[in-house]
């Protein structure tokens, strides 16, 4: 239940992320572009929009702490295997286990130095530049997107200690498209 409420929340805070920044994005270059233009000019000067690159700088942040949790849940991440993969399974296991274990350390020292300094930012009255947040609420998603990575890699972890299978990403798979509608492919 927990896991599929965390699967849940970290897709749509991924998609939410991605999808507002790049709506934001848009608006703010017609905005530049619109102001360029005779008659329109009054109108989008009155319009401030000089806040929509560090709000988008903030939501790609966030997305991408959040995205890498979901890269590790999903298999997603790019890893080199050839020399282990070409180890007997004993040790092929004992290796992937060991890289598990070292990625969720690794974010889980990240996790716990990130909110040491967003504890300690969190008593200073440092805002952003453009749109004057607390630093603290900026910082935040380190700790948190670290932990979330954390618990993916000992989730990942556990269950290969169990199953033997990693999670595993089909890169030739397109979602939303059948693969006899694909131009070329034998229909069935």
């Amino acid at each position: 239940m927990l896991n599929k409420c965390l699967d849940h929340l970290e897709e749509w805070l991924i998609a939410f992320l991605m999808g507002s920044a790049t709506l934001l994005i848009f608006v703010a270059v017609t905005h530049r572009y619109l102001s360029a233009v005779p008659g329109v000019q009054d109108l989008m000067l009155k319009v401030n929009l000089s806040w929509a690159q560090e709000a988008c700088i903030y939501m790609f942040v966030w997305m991408a702490k959040f995205g890498a949790a979901y890269g590790v849940r999903t298999g997603i991440h790019v890893g080199v295997d050839v020399l282990i993969r070409k180890l007997p399974e004993k040790q092929r296991k004992i290796m992937v286990l060991f890289g598990l274990l070292a990625g969720a350390l690794f974010t889980g020292v990240v996790a716990y130095l990130g909110g040491n300094f967003v504890w300690k930012i969190a008593h200073t009255d440092q805002t952003s530049a453009d749109l004057e947040l607390p630093m603290w609420l900026v910082y935040l998603c380190v700790p948190c997107g670290s932990s979330l990575m954390c618990y993916r890699f000992l989730q990942v972890a556990w269950n290969f200690s169990r199953t033997g299978e990693l999670p595993h990403h089909d890169h030739a798979a397109v979602g939303g498209i059948e693969e006899d509608s694909v131009e070329g492919s034998p229909a069935k």
